[in-house]
């Protein structure tokens, strides 16, 4: 058997025939007409006419191959593009190293786990075709590949920042720190300090992050777990007027890290802030007579004094959680009181001193400055100072924002 094709023009007409003897004359017959298949099945046909001999070992030998299942692609190379347009993997630079952070931070993104994690995901991702990584590493590799970032942290920063802002003037920042617990005690910065995660009785580190105005990380900076939130302003400053070059600035900062001290840093350097006020700074304001209690509300209200700007507003969702939190602490208060009592009652010879001290010490805890306790009749009660509670709400969900830049710079809103 064989195929038979003709052409004549646009028309084509392939035919399935067979040769044949009779009376000592070769013959041929169609078997069937198989114009309407389409080329891949009429070349299928062909192949196998062809190797009708060889056609069971052929066969035999497909039917013994394994299936396997080929490395993953789709979220390597994604993450890797990524990389390139966020100019990241242009300033980690060339080389070994520069790969193998690059593939740290690729890691990262996949799947958030240790160096021996990253190790393993190098095993089933396919990071030679993605980033050109085709020389194996191990764990050991990955942690003195950290120990290259960490010297060439700077450099890396700088390329980044340039990328980012080529041609641009960047004149505000955004800066926060937080910190991070350690389990071990064998660390050069870890030690004792004010602990965010609760765990107390263990080391940490201080960790510090500049922002640029949209919230891209510009560089990020590691101290000693007993650093103060504002001890590490300063070498921001420095940062950004040395090693970034920039001339006009203004630092944005949270309450606690923008203090007296900092704003007089910066204005050395000839730079401006916005921060919030604590507490205690807007009830000294009202003292002074500088702000009043009406001023607050939804819309934003503006006070000037001695070059500075207080833009002032109330937040009466923020209001209501505040007095939602003080009914909670207090019905734990009124829960114990009343879980004390039944045990008094159950319990001729207990002490109610010892019941007295627990729940005081609980409202000391709870920082529920407007309860108390007292004893009638070998039971506890409550006592609610309506004065201070009154007090202490006078300035729930109200906010003040504190600025030296003009207002033909900024606006209020």
């Amino acid at each position: 058997m064989y195929i038979d094709i003709a052409k004549s023009g646009k028309y084509r007409r392939v035919l399935l025939r067979e040769s044949y003897r009779e009376d000592g004359k070769v013959k041929k017959r169609t078997v069937a007409n198989i114009s309407s298949c389409e080329d891949k099945d009429i070349a299928i046909l062909q192949l196998a006419l062809r190797n009708a001999d060889k056609l069971p070992e052929i066969i035999g030998n497909n039917t013994e191959k394994d299936m396997s299942h080929g490395k993953s692609v789709g979220a390597v190379f994604v993450a890797a593009e990524i990389a390139r347009r966020t100019g990241i993997t242009k300033s980690l630079g060339s080389g070994r190293q520069a790969d193998l952070a690059l593939w740290q931070i690729i890691a990262r993104l996949i799947d958030q786990g240790s160096r021996l994690s990253a190790v393993r995901l190098h095993q089933t991702h396919a990071l030679a075709e993605a980033i050109g990584l085709e020389k194996g590493f191990c764990e050991d590799d990955l942690y003195k590949n950290l120990a290259w970032l960490a010297d060439n942290q700077a450099t890396i920063e700088d390329r980044l920042f340039k990328a980012r802002h080529a041609g641009q003037e960047v004149s505000l920042f955004l800066y926060d720190v937080t910190s991070s617990y350690l389990e071990g005690k064998h660390n050069e910065l870890g030690n004792y300090g004010y602990n965010r995660d609760g765990k107390k009785g263990k080391m940490q580190i201080v960790i510090g992050l500049l922002c640029d105005q949209k919230g891209d990380p510009v560089s990020v900076q590691v101290f000693s777990g007993n650093t103060s939130d504002v001890t590490t302003f300063g070498d921001q400053i420095k940062k950004v007027a040395d090693r970034f070059g920039c001339k006009r600035i203004t630092f944005v900062g949270d309450r606690g890290m923008i203090k007296s001290t900092q704003k007089e840093e910066l204005a050395k350097s000839g730079f401006s802030y916005i921060t919030a006020l604590t507490r205690k700074q807007i009830e000294k304001l009202e003292k002074q007579g500088i702000i009043e209690l009406s001023l607050f509300d939804e819309n934003l209200c503006e006070v000037e004094k001695d070059g500075l700007r207080y833009i002032l507003r109330s937040n009466p969702c923020r209001a209501d959680d505040i007095a939602s939190m003080r009914s909670s602490k207090e019905a734990k208060i009124k829960k114990l009181i009343q879980k004390k009592n039944e045990y008094l009652a159950e319990h001729p010879k207990a002490k109610i001193e010892t019941a007295l001290r627990e729940i005081k010490s609980k409202i000391e805890k709870l920082d529920c400055k407007w309860l108390n306790v007292k004893t009638e009749a070998d039971a506890i009660s409550l006592l609610v100072d309506v004065d201070i509670l009154v007090e202490m709400a006078r300035f729930d969900g109200c906010y003040v924002i504190t600025t030296n830049l003009s207002a033909e710079i900024v606006t209020a809103q």
